[in-house]
């Protein structure tokens, strides 16, 4: 299992193993965790379900990483782990505090990857997005942006900020985000070269891609969309941007920023 692994879960409960961060070991804490918010003696015990959702993240992650290693030795430079904490309703980062409905979310100052588990619900249930794939999209999705933090991409945005004006700064960001689907699609072309994939992967994924686009979420949340408020991408973009990753499998054409049409 790749990656140092934080578990959380239940309503009011938030697990950050902070030994798993110092290099021990994420088990033994998890063993001798009390839920201390409560008073209860007892320790707390991971559902069925939870421990089937944080097995399966912890397996994706492990093979980004494996991916990742490869591709930043090809390009003569070093991959670092970013850190997986599953959490449960609200989780304090070094990006700030972040409550479920943030949905899953990269941290660059800490690089930690941060998900709640019930998210995946949502994917399901409300995006209308099922399947293991779909997961894994998403995870990947969140590894994109630790592999542009590493290689610079993350700095830069930051440092053009205070230039931009909200509207300006929201194309960047699209583009930002674009860039990290494509690279998802990057991990889930080298997944596919090594057997991973199954019958309907691909399409799980990209149904994914398309059901968090802007245009989609703001036409079913609000009844229409607003292009210049969008700071992920269209459906379109997004699902698009996955498969140039994937039909790609490097970094050659993963300039979104220098793209002239998205």
């Amino acid at each position: 299992m790749g990656g140092r692994v934080a578990i959380g879960g239940g309503a009011a409960i938030i697990i950050m193993l902070v030994v798993a961060l110092l290099g021990g070991d994420p088990g033994a804490v998890l063993d001798s965790f009390q839920n201390a918010n409560r008073g209860s003696e007892a320790p707390y015990v991971e559902t069925a379900q939870e421990k089937e959702l944080s097995d399966f993240v912890s397996v994706v992650l492990a093979d980004t990483e494996t991916v990742w290693t490869d591709v930043f030795t090809e390009l003569g430079e070093e991959y670092s782990e970013p850190t997986l904490v599953l959490y449960s309703d609200s989780v304090e980062s070094a990006c700030g505090i972040a409550g479920s409905a943030t949905g899953p979310f990269y941290c660059p100052a800490d690089s930690n990857l941060y998900i709640d588990l019930s998210f995946f619900s949502e994917l399901r249930e409300r995006f209308r997005a099922p399947g293991d794939f779909a997961m894994a999209y998403v995870v990947a999705h969140e590894v994109g942006h630790h592999v542009q933090t590493l290689l610079g991409v993350t700095e830069q945005l930051q440092t053009l900020r205070p230039q931009l004006s909200e509207a300006e700064y929201n194309e960047y960001s699209v583009r930002f985000e674009l860039q990290a689907d494509y690279l998802a699609g990057v991990w889930a072309n080298h997944a596919q070269g090594r057997g991973l994939l199954e019958e309907g992967d691909l399409e799980e994924a990209l149904k994914a891609a398309n059901a968090v686009g802007d245009d989609r979420i703001q036409r079913e949340s609000q009844g229409y969309v607003v292009p210049d408020s969008f700071t992920h991408g269209t459906s379109e973009q997004r699902m698009r941007w996955f498969q140039k990753g994937f039909d790609s499998g490097n970094l050659d054409n993963w300039d979104t920023f220098g793209a002239t049409e998205l």
